[in-house]
């Protein structure tokens, strides 16, 4: 069985490339491309092009991946199986997977993954699978693990899943780099959600974080 697989990125040589590594791949076919979010959300739901996994930059000018995955996986006619997409981008922020699957992205690679792992991915997520980067999937783990244990998370709604997560390690008495390693995340990307915190929660010292996220039953 052959995988119809429709390409969507703005640099024309890293589509470029991407043919070229499908070439290794007999099963699998480009039937077609486009350079933005909005072509492809014409080609594949109002044109109705038939294909059976889009792979797509999260990141374009104009209307974002996110938005035509969205678009993409609700657009199908009734009894018609939407394409399946599988996102890739250079970064691994958590916000952005995140975001990726709720809109119905399954899976998320980094730019620059291996050919045979780029191969495979197509594969897995045609045959009803679910592929992501190694990195992205540890810290996929790490992440809801963490919301899993956390407790009260009706506390605090201004806050993101993130912000929320990073405010239980503040009330446990863990440091920014403490964070950063719990949570396999760049001390700087650590900084900046701690100041959101402080922002959201109008407070200006994690001593008041702490005294918040144990009032709410966070961080025991």
């Amino acid at each position: 069985m052959t995988i119809r697989l429709f390409l969507v990125d703005d640099h024309p040589l890293f589509r470029a490339g991407v043919r070229l590594v499908m070439e290794d791949a007999e099963d699998i076919q480009i039937v077609g491309e486009a350079e933005n979010a909005e072509d492809a959300v014409r080609t594949l739901v109002d044109e109705r092009l038939s294909a059976d996994v889009v792979l797509m930059d999260i990141q374009m000018p104009g209307s974002s991946g996110v938005g035509a995955a969205s678009a993409i996986t609700a657009g199908a006619l009734p009894g018609i199986v939407a394409p399946r997409v599988l996102m890739m981008s250079v970064s691994e922020d958590d916000d952005m997977v995140i975001a990726a699957l709720r809109a119905g992205a399954h899976g998320y690679l980094l730019k620059g993954a291996p050919r045979n792992e780029l191969i495979r991915a197509v594969r897995m997520v045609a045959g009803g699978g679910a592929a992501f980067s190694p990195t992205v999937a540890a810290r996929l783990s790490s992440y809801f693990s963490a919301i899993h244990e956390m407790p009260g998370r009706a506390a605090f709604p201004q806050l993101t899943e993130r912000e929320r997560q990073i405010l239980v390690l503040i009330a446990r008495g863990y440091t920014n780099r403490q964070i950063a390693r719990e949570l396999v995340l760049a001390e700087k990307t650590v900084r900046n959600h701690v100041s959101h915190v402080f922002s959201k929660l109008q407070i200006t010292d994690r001593a008041s974080a702490v005294v918040r996220a144990r009032d709410a039953g966070l961080g025991g």
